[in-house]
């Protein structure tokens, strides 16, 4: 079958959505997204993350409330007092405000994600993946009242999303986990947690990690080779790395993951506005390849989202994925 191609899952807010947000608005920004991608030839579709939109906070691409607070016994309301326990803990001090504070027993609440995958799936006969956030993170993300732990927040978490994610028959089902690499002394209970979602995905589940995407910035520090038995111990087909941003140096880590798990390459570096050639993107595969192995190399994808960048130059960018795929194929890859 070959390298497929796939995007991480965000993709810019068209302007006239936030300029005149509806529900129609929304369906048909969707619709927009996702024709974009077939159009250049990418394999595995997404939705842009779109049903994730909120107005009120259009800055942002619903990585993380969109999850919580609709949660049974999570309170969106945050005290002063709220805010000042939450600052106690170093490890997010890129936020200025917990996501919400958990009161009591998770329950799903009003979350729907099958219903936000429908809508998706409407619009388009593609192969297409569903991404959702991982429970690391948004345990992260919390002030807790009730758990104790992170871990034991993280399990709870895991149970709410896993029991939707077996209702959802994408193509791909993609956990995203943007605090992990930079705290990878919390593997063992993070991976408790992602395993229980990914044993209830109907078809290919996948993991995406990288050390941060705000204001098209890195906010985590620190190396791949850290999360080795956290990578081969996923219950995954294929893990999507941030690598284009990060350079080469660390593929020869990579080797050491498990052979079970398979990539999705980080070739295209959403955190710089210049666009890739599709000779870059081939050099990126083949380099990878004579180090790994070309049959390991399950996707090339972004290293990220696309939410930061202008449309224009995300259109360019998957444009120029694919002809890299094909170039690298074309030449023997």
């Amino acid at each position: 079958m070959g390298i497929l191609t796939t995007v991480v899952g965000s993709y810019p807010v068209p302007d006239w959505l936030v300029a005149l947000p509806s529900e129609q608005g929304l369906i048909d920004a969707m619709a927009v997204v996702l024709k974009t991608q077939e159009n250049a030839g990418i394999d595995v579709i997404a939705d842009g993350e779109l049903g994730r939109f909120d107005v009120n906070h259009p800055e942002t691409n619903g990585m993380i409330e969109y999850f919580v607070k609709p949660m049974a016994n999570v309170r969106g309301e945050v005290t002063r007092a709220d805010v000042a326990a939450f600052r106690k803990d170093k490890g997010m001090v890129f936020r200025v405000r917990p996501s919400a504070v958990v009161d009591g027993a998770l329950g799903e609440g009003a979350l729907d994600l099958p219903a936000d995958y429908a809508t998706a799936r409407r619009l388009t006969s593609h192969k297409l993946k569903f991404t959702l956030t991982g429970p690391h993170m948004l345990s992260k993300t919390l002030l807790d009242n009730h758990y104790g732990s992170p871990a034991a927040l993280s399990l709870a978490i895991a149970d709410v999303l896993a029991a939707q994610v077996a209702e959802i028959d994408a193509d791909v089902v993609q956990v995203d986990e943007a605090n992990l690499p930079g705290h990878s002394e919390e593997w063992e209970w993070a991976l408790q947690g992602i395993n229980r979602i990914l044993d209830q995905v109907q078809k290919v589940p996948a993991v995406h990690l990288c050390f941060g995407n705000y204001g098209g910035q890195s906010i985590q520090q620190g190396s791949w080779k850290n999360l080795i038995d956290y990578l081969s111990g996923l219950h995954a087909d294929h893990v999507l790395l941030e690598l284009a941003h990060r350079g080469n140096w660390e593929l020869p880590a990579l080797k050491e993951i498990d052979a079970k798990v398979r990539f999705g390459l980080g070739v295209v570096d959403i955190k710089s506005n210049i666009v890739e050639t599709a000779e870059q993107i081939a050099q990126r595969i083949d380099e990878t390849a004579r180090v790994i192995g070309q049959e390991r190399i399950a996707y090339i994808n972004p290293d990220c989202g696309f939410w930061m960048l202008k449309r224009s130059v995300a259109d360019r960018k998957i444009a120029a994925l694919v002809a890299g795929r094909d170039l690298y194929e074309k030449a023997g890859g």
